[in-house]
């Protein structure tokens, strides 16, 4: 595996690479948990060519959120990358991505500017703006997400759609811990006590799901588990159409805010 920091670098090692190869691209901020690595399975898995952008994006971050603290540990990544056999480790700084001047960005509408983005105004702006980026930069065929972030995946679908990109995005189930929570980088934050709090989301989901299967409401199950949990207080539960019919839910944990989702289709994934 080859680090590299700038854009016209990794162009030039690309393009003698691109003939007869699918390029498959997965966009992270790092932190790389059990999640990441089924991302880069994924792609290994269908693609000859593998890039891994590592970019803790300042855009997609509001006032007052955790970019300064967010976990940071490029020797880790690394060495988890290489392991999982990705080709280009794509590390640039930020001002290789939003150098002086920089004035264009992606506004995303209607998908943007509800559940997640009432809570985050700016956050979709970022996402798609560093994505468009990094599309245009490396050219894949294919583009790996999870669907644990189920709305920046719908975000991230119509951008391609709207704008006529040529690439196709793969979306990747959520991988969960043996304790159900689903995996994120910010799972890092939590202390044991809050953790045992944070697993109301992934059974409150559950739980909506199931009453949905037998023909009840599943916001209104999910929205009362968690409001039975003192710990934490839920922002949004609602039922949208990504990645197929989903029921979505964020919460705050002490000063850590996770989001989760479950399908109300098929086996729940």
């Amino acid at each position: 595996m080859k680090t590299v920091r700038s854009k016209k670098e990794l162009r030039e090692l690309l393009e003698p690479l691109r003939a007869g190869c699918k390029t498959g691209l997965v966009p992270t901020m790092g932190a790389f948990h059990e999640g990441h690595l089924a991302l880069f399975r994924a792609a290994r898995a269908e693609c000859e060519l593998v890039v891994c952008s590592l970019f803790v994006n300042p855009t997609q971050f509001g006032g007052g959120e955790d970019f300064a603290r967010y976990p940071r540990d490029e020797k880790r990544d690394s060495a988890l990358a290489q392991a999982e056999a990705v080709d280009f480790l794509f590390a640039p700084p930020p001002d290789e991505i939003y150098p002086a001047g920089f004035e264009t960005w992606v506004e995303p509408e209607k998908l943007a500017l509800e559940l997640e983005g009432v809570i985050r105004p700016s956050h979709f702006r970022g996402v798609a703006t560093v994505c468009l980026k990094l599309f245009n930069i490396v050219r894949p065929d294919a583009a790996y997400f999870g669907v644990k972030d189920a709305q920046q995946l719908a975000v991230i679908e119509r951008l391609v759609l709207d704008l006529d990109l040529e690439l196709e995005i793969r979306a990747v189930d959520t991988v969960r811990d043996s304790d159900g929570l689903a995996l994120s980088s910010r799972n890092a934050y939590l202390s044991p006590a809050e953790r045992r709090v944070a697993l109301t989301l992934p059974r409150a989901l559950t739980l909506g799901a199931e009453t949905a299967r037998d023909g009840g409401d599943p916001v209104r199950a999910a929205r009362a588990a968690l409001d039975e949990e003192p710990g934490l207080r839920a922002q949004y539960v609602a039922v949208r159409d990504f990645a197929g019919r989903r029921l979505l839910a964020a919460v705050q944990v002490g000063a850590t805010r996770l989001i989760d989702n479950v399908s109300l289709e098929g086996d729940g994934k």
